[in-house]
C-alpha cells in the first residue's frame, strides 16, 4: 500500500505541477488577450487540482483551490471583466498552491487554518464580484497558439511521442536480428560476409543512437512562457510598460539544457527590464512608444541552439563603462567597443546608478556567462546606445554527446570539445623541455600557454616533440601543450564520480575506443588558468 501511495504522489506532483504552470501562463496572457476560453481553462485547472488534492486528503490545497474556483466561477457566470487586481490575486493564489504542493511532497503538509488570510481575500473578492452589476465582458477572439508539448517536467519525467518509441522498438528488433546473423556468419561464413553484417549492424546502431537523442529533445516554449510572469511582475515593481514577444517556441533542445537555461534567462530578462527599458516618460521624451518591447527568440544553427533576448531600450551606456574601466586600471581609450561590452560580464561590475531588489549588484551577467559556460555554450552581446541591446546565447543541442578532439600526455588520453579547438601547431624547438607556462608569438599576437602535463601532475619525461592545441572560448585564447594529437571523434559524456567532481580543469569523462576511461577537459577553466598565470608573470 505504501508503494501505491508513493506512485499516487508522484502522479499527483507531476500533473498538479503542470496544471499550475498552465494556469499561471493563461493568467498572464489573459491580461493581453482576454477571452472566455482562457478563463474556462484556468477554472478547469483549479477544479482538477482541488479534486486530486481532496482525494489524497490535502486539506490546505483543497480549501485554497475551492475558493479559487468560486472566484473564477463568478467571473464566468456573470461575464465580468478580469481586472489587473484580479489577475494579481489569482497569480498569488497559484504561487501559494505551488508552495503547498512542495510542502506536501516533502511530508510537511500545513493545516488548512494557516491559509485563512488568503482564503479570506479570495472570498472577499468573490463576494465583491457578486455585488457588481452583471455586464457582458468584452472578450477578444481566441488567439491561435502553437500546441507545444511541455518540456522540463517536474522531477525526472519526460513525455515521449509514441511514434518515437515505436521506431526505437523496431530498430532494437532489427539489431537483435543483425546480432544473430553476425553470430552465424562468424561460425559458418567468410570474412567478407562478416564485415558486411557488421556494417549493417553499425548503421542500425547509429540510427538507434539518433532516435534516443531525439527522445530527449523538448521544445523551448514552456521555458520561454515562464518569462511572461517575470516581465509582468517586474514592470509593476519598476513602474514600466513592456510586452514580451516569443519567437521559435517550437524549437527543440535536449531536456537537460532546459533546466540549465532557466537561470541565465531569468537574469537576462530581469536586467533587460531594470537596466535596459526606460520609464514611459523617458521613452516618450526619446520619441519612442511608451511601452517597451522584449523579443525572446530561439532558432537552430548547425549543432547548436541559439537563444536571443533583444530589447528596444536605452542600450549600454558606454561612457559609464569607460569610467568603470578606469576604475579597474584599464585604458578605455585603447579599448574597442567589443572589449568595453565584455566588461559587463565581470563579477561585481554594474552600470546601475542604484542598487534595487532586482539588480545593481553586478552579479547578473556574471552568472549568465558562468551558467552558459557550464553548458559548453557562449554568450555574446551587441548594443547601440539609445536603441537597445541584444544578448545571444549559443549552446550545443545535446549534453549527452560531443565531437571531441583527443590528445595524449604520457600514457593517458584526454578529450577536448572540438568546438573549442581553433588550430594545432608544433611547439617551437627553443621551448621544448622547459617547465612552467609561457607566451608564444602566434602571427603577431601573444598566446599564453600552459602544459597539461604539469597541470594534471602526469609523471614521466616529456617527448622530444610536443604540440600546442590553440583553444578559444568567449573571446579568449590560450595554448595547451600536449605530447600527442590523436584527432577527432564522437564521445558519449559520462558524469564524474563524487570524488572527482571538483577536480579543476575536468568537466566529465568518456569511454575511449580502447575501452579505457578518458577525462574530458573543461576549456573555460583552462583558459582562465592560462590567462591568470600570464598576468601573474607580467
Amino acid at each position: 500500500m505504501e508503494l501505491d501511495r508513493e506512485r499516487l504522489l508522484a502522479t499527483f506532483a507531476e500533473e498538479s505541477g503542470e496544471l499550475l504552470t498552465e494556469m499561471e501562463e493563461a493568467l498572464v496572457s489573459l491580461e493581453e488577450h482576454p477571452d472566455e476560453e482562457r478563463l474556462r481553462s484556468i477554472f478547469r485547472g483549479a477544479h482538477t487540482v482541488k479534486g486530486a488534492a481532496a482525494a489524497l486528503g490535502f486539506s490546505g490545497m483543497t480549501d485554497v483551490s475551492h475558493v479559487l474556483e468560486d472566484v473564477l466561477e463568478t467571473l464566468l457566470e456573470r461575464r465580468l471583466p478580469v481586472s489587473d487586481e484580479h489577475v494579481t490575486l489569482l497569480l498569488a493564489t497559484v504561487d501559494r498552491l505551488r508552495e503547498l504542493l512542495d510542502a506536501v511532497l516533502a511530508g510537511e503538509e500545513r493545516p488548512a487554518q494557516e491559509e485563512t488570510e488568503l482564503v479570506g481575500r479570495l472570498r472577499a473578492c468573490s463576494e465583491a464580484l457578486r455585488q457588481q452589476e452583471a455586464r457582458r465582458a468584452v472578450y477578444a477572439a481566441p488567439v491561435e497558439e502553437h500546441a507545444v508539448e511541455a518540456g522540463g517536467r517536474r522531477g525526472r519525467t519526460l513525455r515521449v511521442d509514441v511514434e518515437k518509441l515505436d521506431r526505437i522498438a523496431i530498430l532494437t528488433g532489427e539489431l537483435a536480428i543483425a546480432r544473430t546473423r553476425l553470430a552465424q556468419v562468424l561460425v559458418t561464413g567468410t570474412a567478407e560476409q562478416a564485415l558486411e553484417v557488421h556494417r549493417e549492424a553499425d548503421r542500425l546502431h547509429e540510427e538507434l543512437q539518433e532516435e534516443v537523442m531525439r527522445v530527449r529533445m523538448v521544445p523551448v516554449g514552456p521555458l520561454f512562457r515562464q518569462q511572461r510572469r517575470t516581465v509582468r511582475d517586474l514592470t509593476r515593481t519598476e513602474r514600466k510598460w513592456a510586452r514580451l514577444v516569443l519567437e521559435g517556441e517550437e524549437v527543440e533542445v535536449d531536456t537537460a539544457l532546459v533546466e540549465g537555461l532557466r537561470e541565465p534567462l531569468l537574469h537576462l530578462v530581469r536586467n533587460a527590464v531594470d537596466h535596459g527599458l526606460e520609464t514611459p516618460e523617458e521613452r516618450r521624451a526619446a520619441g519612442k512608444e511608451a511601452c517597451g518591447t522584449l523579443v525572446l527568440r530561439a532558432f537552430h544553427e548547425p549543432g547548436s541552439l541559439v537563444v536571443e533576448l533583444a530589447d528596444d531600450g536605452r542600450g549600454l551606456r558606454y561612457e559609464r563603462l569607460r569610467q568603470k574601466a578606469r576604475g579597474l586600471g584599464l585604458e578605455p581609450e585603447r579599448m574597442t567597443m567589443e572589449e568595453l561590452e565584455e566588461l559587463v560580464f565581470l563579477p561585481g561590475l554594474s552600470t546601475a546608478e542604484r542598487v534595487t531588489e532586482v539588480s545593481g549588484r553586478g552579479v547578473g551577467m556574471d552568472v549568465v556567462r558562468r551558467s552558459v559556460g557550464a553548458l559548453r555554450g557562449l554568450v555574446s552581446l551587441r548594443s547601440q546606445e539609445g536603441q537597445g541591446t541584444t544578448v545571444t546565447l549559443r549552446v550545443p543541442l545535446t549534453l549527452a554527446t560531443i565531437q571531441g578532439f583527443s590528445v595524449g600526455v604520457g600514457e593517458e588520453t584526454y578529450v577536448l570539445p572540438l568546438e573549442a579547438v581553433r588550430e594545432c601547431l608544433e611547439l617551437p624547438a627553443e621551448r621544448r623541455g622547459q617547465e612552467g607556462t609561457g607566451v608564444l608569438n602566434l602571427r603577431g599576437r601573444p598566446l599564453p600557454y600552459l602544459r597539461l602535463r604539469e597541470l594534471l601532475g602526469v609523471r614521466g619525461p616529456a617527448p622530444v616533440r610536443e604540440s600546442v592545441v590553440v583553444l578559444g572560448h568567449g573571446g579568449s585564447r590560450a595554448g595547451l601543450v600536449v605530447d600527442t594529437l590523436f584527432g577527432e571523434g564522437q564521445c558519449v559524456l559520462k558524469p564524474l564520480g563524487r570524488l572527482f567532481r571538483h577536480l579543476p580543469g575536468v568537466s566529465g569523462s568518456t569511454i575511449l575506443g580502447s575501452g579505457r576511461v578518458g577525462l574530458v577537459l573543461d576549456v573555460p577553466t583552462l583558459l582562465r588558468t592560462a590567462i591568470r598565470q600570464r598576468a601573474a608573470v607580467a
